[in-house]
Parts: C-alpha cells; sequence; structure tokens
C-alpha cells in the first residue's frame, strides 16, 4: 500500500519549487514527487529520479513530514563527542597548571601524554588528531616554549654567547710563523 503524498501541495507547485532550488538533488527528487500528483506510479517516479523504490518511500516520507525543505541533503550528524563538558574542562586545568615531571614523567605536554592522562583518570579513549581539533576548539595551539633544564643556572647561557673575535685580527699561530716584522 502506497503511502499518499501531502494534501497541501500539488505537482504545479513542486515543479515551480524545483525550478527555484539552486539544489540540484532537491530539484530531482522534487519533480519524481510531482510526476507522482499527476498520477505516475512510484515505480515511474523511481526511473525519473534515477533511484529505487524504496528511496521514492524515504523521499514520500521525508517530504510529508517537512515539505519541500525536507527533501534537500544534510550534513550528516557524524559520531558524539567523546569528551564531555566536564572532561574539557578537566582538560582546561591540566594545562593551565602543567606538567609536573616527578609525577607526569613529562616535561611539556604532547598529545600523546594528553591521550594517555584521559585515558588513566577519565577512561575516555581519544585519538591524537581528535584530541587535537579539540584544543583547537578550546582555543589552545600547539606553541610551547623551548623546555628549559630545572637545574639551569641564569648566566649560563650568557657566557656561551661570547662575541668572536674580529676578523681583521691575526691568530697567534699566523703571527708567529709570519716572516713579516
Amino acid at each position: 500500500m502506497a503511502i499518499p503524498l501531502r494534501g497541501d501541495f500539488d505537482a504545479v507547485r513542486l515543479r515551480v519549487a524545483a525550478r527555484r532550488t539552486k539544489d540540484a538533488a532537491q530539484a530531482r527528487r522534487l519533480l519524481a514527487l510531482a510526476a507522482v500528483y499527476d498520477g505516475a506510479t512510484r515505480t515511474e517516479a523511481a526511473r525519473i529520479g534515477g533511484v529505487t523504490l524504496q528511496i521514492v518511500w524515504d523521499w514520500v516520507l521525508k517530504f510529508n513530514s517537512n515539505g519541500p525543505d525536507g527533501l534537500m541533503d544534510r550534513k550528516a550528524p557524524g559520531q558524539p563527542s567523546r569528551l564531555t563538558d566536564a572532561h574539557r574542562a578537566a582538560l582546561a586545568t591540566m594545562l593551565e597548571s602543567g606538567p609536573m615531571p616527578a609525577i607526569h614523567g613529562v616535561v611539556r605536554w604532547r598529545l600523546v601524554d594528553l591521550c594517555q592522562w584521559l585515558w588513566e583518570d577519565h577512561k575516555v579513549s581519544i585519538a591524537k588528531q581528535t584530541l587535537s581539533r579539540e584544543l583547537r576548539a578550546l582555543g589552545w595551539r600547539k606553541l610551547s616554549a623551548r623546555p628549559r633544564h630545572h637545574a639551569q643556572a641564569e648566566g649560563a647561557i650568557d657566557l656561551l654567547k661570547r662575541p668572536s673575535p674580529p676578523c681583521w685580527m691575526r691568530s697567534r699561530a699566523r703571527r708567529a710563523s709570519s716572516p713579516l716584522p
């Protein structure tokens, strides 16, 4: 038994809607359903739409519930996020406090370390790429300061940055072997 189409539309209105739409797939679906309004069988409508009879049945259900807008392609919802708001808050707190080498075993957070921490503390398994997208959505970037040894003296770096001797001075070895006075 075929499901009847809505009574508030007719073939002319569907063809006008198909002419006005910018979505080619929606126009094809509207024209197939307009043929049904004109008295064509569902099999003929499937042939017009280039689909199977089952898909025409799905189009009729969508059209009956949402009208012509129900025949537009929508983005698939996808898998829901594995991180809840509580997980995101805990992650933000962990990032702001920074790692403690004695407890966490690292001097700076990497995505792998954060994935491991999420699994150990919250039993949430998440991929590095997904965690990277979540961190970017929270406003975090992958920029980090160069790690510094905790026992590094303040002036140790400055001692290594001594200026080179001027290029016009001769080395001691050349001066001693040079025959010039």
